[in-house]
């Protein structure tokens, strides 16, 4: 499948909550990265994801849902074009990859995600 949701991740109010919550629901089994205030969330099969604080002050919780694609400049730009406002630009996550963050046009936020690749 082209694009596919390939993480999902959580920033929330209160992430002790969140944890205990989950985990307690839910088969998930939670990693938390050391230096980076970041929890993995392990599924077994299937899309797994992520939990942390929420950023910003004021902030709801809510979840992130994020698409993998080929080459993340062009989709950004694409996602502008197209009438999505652009949140959070180009980002690097040392060793793994890049993510942007957008709004379309019907108010949705979403993340495209592109993997770092090994040369």
């Amino acid at each position: 499948m082209a694009n596919p949701f390939v993480h999902v991740e959580l920033m929330t109010t209160d992430l002790d909550q969140a944890k205990t919550f989950y985990q307690s629901l839910f088969d998930w089994q939670l990693e938390d990265i050391p230096g980076m205030d970041y929890t993995v969330i392990k599924v077994g099969e299937g899309t797994g994801g992520g939990m942390m604080q929420v950023p910003m002050p004021g902030m709801p919780s809510s979840w992130m849902a994020y698409v993998l694609v080929d080459d993340l400049a062009a989709s950004t730009e694409k996602a502008q074009a197209l009438g999505a406002t652009i949140v959070k630009g180009m980002t690097e996550v040392p060793g793994m990859g890049a993510f942007s963050v957008m709004v379309d046009p019907t108010g949705a936020p979403l993340a495209m995600w592109q993997p770092k690749m090994n040369k």
